[in-house]
């Protein structure tokens, strides 16, 4: 009580925290009229000034109310826009490393061009980054106006760019790109061979937009980049005929984790269905020699049971391709991992594409991390504020509105089933329609998008369906969902990054109608009648009422019911949000309240009819924080494994950076090799032992397989005084003669270079083996809990051993083909370095395999790597490359770019795989 009362008097602690950054606010304020004395010149020059100003010693901090009223002077001159006093508030929450939870429509995009200048200006580089590509360009293009008028360069990262156009862009003082090219990008670095071919400058500064979007949606799945291994089509097919032949007696399915465990029957029914297709190695299926077919089966009957097409996926020219669960967006090119994706195509009878071994991968949570700053802004980040400040330590601020928001977000309907719901939505929507009120229809997905779209052609109501096949038809359909009478239908509106402006948006009117028009005073005159019919259209629909937001069903997460209704009641405009759901929604079948509730919903509702209470809508919160709770389990799970990792992958990628920085690795070399001597001699003889005890046949028969040396050891057991130490002295002494004999007969320069190639790819070689174990460990390391352990516990402990494993073999490995191989140069060391093969790039949960991402297709990639598998360019290179002459040689064509004969594969791939 007495917190409610000291609440309603001095406000909540965020509404203090934003009144004291009222002061800061008044002083770039009292700098405006100053500043916008200065011509151009004198405000571009304000860039130099500040440089020379942090070069003297002054701070960021200090010089932000000069920085901040410059950049808003700088916005009216070159964008006609100037930043209000809530978006210099934004601008400064960002600077400090926190999340600015800002409404739609207030203007986010403008008000990262604040932080972004004050920060860029030291030169260590700021990264923004967006939730799609299309978003990247628009803004790079759009705000970088404003920062190269300002004296800044911009850069933009979005994919098919070559590795010098990367490097350009992350050299710039501002890198616009999406959080997975980001990633992506820190991973390649850490996979090349020398520190010119690296991308990435060292991390300065980021800011997220749809930070909720990036850090918690997609933050469930790592970033993996994988290449393929051998083909086991016959094996999916085989699975996926026994699995369909099954009768649904024989498992137990939960929903809720997308898990299915055999029954005891079920069990004996598929080892007999096995043995009789002869896949099984043994009687019983639970035998070690089983387990490849026990993994396929599990992942076979996961795809013929969970996973639902046109939901989870669609099946699109011959292939699947896979639905964003957040977005609703179908994800070209990607992939669920551990076999799932194979079983799914079996599934369907489409080609069955081979598997992927992982070679590199990282948690956007320890990705994020390593910048030393870190920022984000959103419309809807407070109910995972916890979240954001336990993962990140990164604050939620919570911006006011510039004008009072005056949306009504009515109290939920309830139906029956979905045909009730459905035929009610489709009456409000032409109801609405009929007197001109725009309304905008969140769906869930694809699969109810389309279910919506029938209702709608019954009832004779034109609409738009929001088909997420590309970025900017997504931008062009949602910019014009507020004009009069217009009805569109989104599967999810998370990361869409347009505004809904009432009576359509004038820019993207001008674009479509006049975009070929020559400039002159026809042109002028055409815009003018745009404008002014937009106007008119906007006083009309304001007169509706504004945008209707209808959401078909609640979202598992409160998140993106809070982004939908807030498309509507943008900058003080009337709105109007209500939700329609119904008994077979799968919020409420799944995590809802228990048969009582439903008893009392079909026992008191007629056909048709509806009920709201807040009673209801309070369920469906509570429903609504359980799933958002359980998540963040299985993200908070996801962090905590991968921690484990990236305390290795630190090790690994720091020793790679000191290997490709150092001139010469002679004395890393020298080590491992009398490490490698030590370990084989402590093997054969352990310390405190007797002679008699001592492995001496396994010590020559080790000595000579990884040495390649024959020492005298049965006579020096004859020696009385004989202990370990010497054994490793005298061995030790040969092998460092051998190498020396080695390097006198070559060129040192380039014996060099050999040791430090070699050290290079047997690193990734074993770091690569060491991550497909870590896999098969995290999968099966949940089975200890059974025996009263903490898995994540026995995983840290299981994994440091593994990692120890891996650098004695490591250090084995390099000794052994340093010491056997022979040095012949069949041609001059090539000037230029060749790229790294187009690994494929993933975004997959370790634990379920679900792919949550939106890259390319790959298939360029496999034949990359099967061509250089194969030892030869040719065999990698697509149709037109195998044609002989190249017909584009001399045009300017980038090597990552589409090849012009239209073949589908990259230009170095196909054509320029000649050149």
């Amino acid at each position: 009580m007495f917190q409610a009362i000291a609440k309603s008097i001095f406000g909540s602690s965020n509404d203090r925290y934003v009144r004291s950054l009222g002061k800061i606010v008044n002083q770039i304020n009292a700098l405006e009229d100053q500043i916008a004395a200065f011509s151009d010149e004198e405000l571009q020059a304000q860039t130099d000034k500040f440089r020379t100003q942090l070069q003297e010693g002054r701070t960021l901090d200090a010089i932000l109310p000069e920085a901040f009223a410059t950049v808003r002077e700088a916005s009216k001159r070159v964008l006609g826009m100037r930043h209000f006093d809530v978006q210099m508030i934004g601008g400064i929450v960002l600077h400090r490393g926190e999340i600015a939870e800002m409404k739609t429509g207030e203007g986010k995009t403008l008000v990262a061009t604040l932080a972004t200048y004050l920060n860029a200006i030291e030169g260590k580089g700021v990264h923004v980054v967006t939730v799609n590509d299309y978003l990247a360009r628009r803004d790079a293009e759009w705000m970088g106006q404003l920062y190269r008028w300002l004296g800044l360069t911009v850069g933009v990262i979005v994919p098919n760019l070559s590795e010098h156009q990367r490097r350009e862009a992350y050299a710039a003082d501002i890198t616009y790109g999406t959080n997975n090219e980001f990633g992506f990008d820190y991973l390649r670095d850490n996979m090349k061979h020398e520190r010119r071919q690296m991308v990435h400058r060292p991390f300065n500064y980021a800011i997220v937009d749809e930070v909720d979007s990036i850090l918690i949606d997609e933050a469930r799945t790592p970033l993996i980049i994988s290449g393929p291994t051998e083909d086991k089509t016959d094996l999916y097919v085989s699975i996926d005929e026994i699995v369909k032949s099954i009768d649904e007696s024989y498992y137990d399915a939960d929903e809720k984790t997308k898990n299915i465990t055999w029954t005891e029957d079920g069990i004996e029914k598929v080892e007999q269905l096995l043995a009789e297709a002869g896949l099984l190695e043994t009687d019983n299926l639970y035998d070690v020699e089983n387990t490849q077919v026990v993994h396929h089966l599990d992942q076979a009957l996961k795809a013929n049971i969970m996973f639902k097409r046109d939901i989870d996926y669609i099946v699109k020219d011959g292939k699947v391709v896979i639905i964003d669960e957040f977005t609703g967006r179908m994800m070209d090119g990607r992939r669920w991992s551990n076999g799932l994706h194979q079983a799914v195509e079996a599934k369907e009878g489409v080609k069955i594409e081979p598997e992927n071994q992982t070679m590199a991968s990282i948690t956007f949570q320890n990705y994020f991390r390593m910048y030393p700053k870190l920022s984000g802004m959103t419309g809807t980040a407070a109910t995972e504020a916890a979240e954001f400040w336990d993962i990140y330590k990164m604050n939620v601020v919570e911006i006011p509105t510039n004008v009072p928001v005056q949306r009504i977000d009515e109290e939920d309907e309830f139906y029956k089933n979905t045909q009730d719901k459905f035929k009610a939505i489709a009456k409000a929507i032409k109801e609405k329609n009929e007197i001109g009120q725009p309304v905008l229809v969140g769906t869930v997905s694809i699969e109810k998008s389309e279910l919506l779209a029938q209702f709608l052609e019954a009832e004779g109501v034109e609409h738009s369906v929001l088909n997420a096949r590309f970025h900017e038809m997504e931008a062009r359909i949602v910019a014009q969902a507020g004009r009069l009478g217009a009805v569109t239908i989104a599967t999810n509106m998370a990361g869409r990054g347009t505004d809904i402006q009432l009576g359509g948006n004038v820019e993207f009117r001008i674009e479509d109608e006049l975009g070929e028009m020559e400039d002159g005073p026809e042109k002028d005159a055409a815009i003018e009648k745009i404008r002014e019919e937009v106007a008119a259209e906007k006083a009309r629909v304001l007169e509706a009422g504004g945008l209707f937001v209808l959401g078909t069903e609640r979202h598992e997460s409160r998140r993106i019911d809070n982004q939908l209704r807030g498309r509507s009641g943008r900058q003080g405009d009337p709105g109007l949000s209500r939700f329609y759901l119904c008994l077979e929604d799968d919020l409420l079948r799944i995590f809802g309240p228990d048969t009582l509730f439903a008893r009392m919903m079909n026992s008191n509702l007629e056909d048709g009819e509806a009920i709201g209470s807040r009673w209801l809508s309070k369920a469906i919160e509570t429903a609504q924080k359980k799933v958002e709770a359980r998540n963040y389990d299985v993200r908070k799970q996801v962090v905590e494994y991968d921690d484990v990792m990236n305390d290795q992958r630190k090790v690994i990628y720091e020793q790679r950076a000191e290997i490709m920085d150092s001139e010469r690795v002679d004395d890393v070399v020298v080590d491992m090799r009398h490490d490698t001597v030590n370990t084989l001699v402590a093997e054969a003889c352990p310390a405190g032992s007797y002679p008699e005890q001592w492995n001496v046949e396994g010590l020559k028969e080790r000595v000579t397989e990884v040495l390649g040396i024959a020492p005298s050891i049965d006579d020096w057991m004859q020696e009385d005084t004989l202990e370990p130490e010497i054994i490793e002295e005298r061995i030790r002494t040969e092998v460092d003669e051998i190498m020396e004999r080695k390097m006198a007969q070559n060129d040192p320069s380039i014996w060099r270079q050999v040791e430090k190639s070699i050290l290079l790819e047997r690193l990734d070689f074993h770091w690569k083996e060491h991550l497909a174990t870590l896999d098969a460990l995290r999968q099966v390391v949940f089975l200890r809990a059974y025996a009263q352990k903490q898995p994540i516990n026995e995983y840290k402990q299981e994994a440091f051993g593994l990692f120890e494993t891996m650098l004695h073999k490591l250090r084995e490995d390099i000794t052994s083909i340093l010491l056997k191989s022979e040095l012949r140069l069949t041609q001059p060391p090539q000037e230029t370095l060749p790229d790294l093969p187009d690994f494929l790039t993933g975004h997959v949960d370790p634990l379920t395999g679900l792919e949550n991402s939106d890259d390319r297709d790959g298939s360029a990639a496999r034949a990359a790597l099967f061509g250089a598998l194969a030892g030869s360019p040719r065999a990698a290179a697509g149709p037109g490359g195998a044609a002989g002459e190249n017909p584009y040689a001399g045009m300017d064509i980038s090597r990552n770019a589409p090849c012009p004969c239209g073949s589908g594969n990259k230009y170095k791939h196909c054509h320029g795989a000649a050149s």
